[in-house]
């Protein structure tokens, strides 16, 4: 669920006396929970709007959180065409597809599964990194990762008794949009590092053109809604508030501190609490083949990040 965009280049040394911050401990939790929930928010959107709606509203409300964070921050937008150019793009890849495929793989497969498919990103991320980019390098335990990753997919979704229970439409969706993630990231590696710009300037300019795009297209797919049923509404809103702008926030802040590679364990803590809100709280089944599935995935995504030592 992450908005990832280009790298920032080192910030000046600065003689004042830095603010206290929260643990990074505690905003990692808080960040896992957030992201986790955020399946679940989904689908209570969707009860009530349509998919494109509830990505719209999530987009609204997550531009509008970093763009106040900008505007205390004093932070401008990015310049040049180019650079708008590809930010574009990057809406596209790491917003505007990946949330809108999301919203509608939960119309017919539960939050549960939605979460779990999720977590499968590093998977596609480390198998398209060998091939688009030259420096990184496959090592047999990062293919023993992916192998047994994928291995786990096909225990989540019961390959040998022939996918029976599930929709494959909606589950094809959700693996869909975690392709997304790893193919944006690719490209904003490739297009937008060293722009001099800040991590909250590209997002908070990222989000705005995925917000556009879905001004666009929401009205020609969608009618308006009769009501605004109240539960739904407060979703899309916590969706967009809370799971795409203050986490992004928080997550920027860990890469900071902590750096990207403790950050980015989050992700294997996301299909956990996914699935314990959609059974606790959406009374979702859970088959044993989900929860199995899920580790032997989180497992070969593990060691898709895996590094060698002597490389390192």
């Amino acid at each position: 669920m992450s908005t990832a965009t280009a790298p920032r280049t080192a910030a000046p040394q600065t003689t004042a006396r830095p603010r206290a911050r929260l643990d990074w401990r505690l905003r990692f939790g808080a960040l896992s929970l957030i992201w986790g929930f955020s399946f679940l928010l989904i689908k209570v959107g969707t009860e009530d709007y349509a998919p494109f709606q509830v990505t719209l509203g999530r987009l609204v409300f997550g531009t509008a959180v970093l763009g106040a964070a900008m505007a205390v921050k004093r932070e401008r937008l990015p310049r040049g065409a180019r650079t708008w150019g590809h930010l574009a793009v990057a809406a596209f890849l790491l917003n505007a597809l990946p949330f809108s495929l999301f919203a509608y793989s939960e119309l017919t497969i539960p939050s549960t599964l939605a979460g779990i498919c999720n977590a499968t990103s590093p998977l596609w991320g480390m198998a398209l990194s060998v091939v688009a980019l030259s420096e990184d390098r496959p090592t047999r335990l990062r293919v023993a990762g992916l192998g047994l990753g994928f291995l786990g997919v096909l225990t989540v979704l019961g390959a040998w008794q022939g996918f029976t229970g599930l929709d494959a439409t909606g589950t094809a969706l959700a693996l869909l949009a975690s392709l997304s993630y790893p193919v944006g990231w690719i490209y904003v590696r490739r297009t937008l590092a060293g722009t001099g710009n800040s991590h909250l300037s590209m997002t908070g300019a990222q989000l705005l053109l995925a917000t556009l795009q879905l001004a666009v297209v929401t009205p020609l797919f969608t009618t308006a809604p009769a009501r605004f049923a109240l539960i739904p509404l407060l979703a899309v809103a916590a969706l967009g508030a809370l799971g795409t702008g203050l986490a992004v926030l928080i997550q920027y802040g860990l890469v900071t501190e902590v750096g990207p590679t403790t950050a980015q364990m989050v992700t294997y803590f996301i299909p956990v609490i996914a699935t314990a809100a959609g059974v606790a709280i959406l009374d979702e089944t859970l088959h044993w083949t989900t929860p199995v599935g899920a580790v032997i995935v989180l497992a070969g995504a593990a060691l898709t990040q895996a590094r060698d030592k002597r490389a390192a």
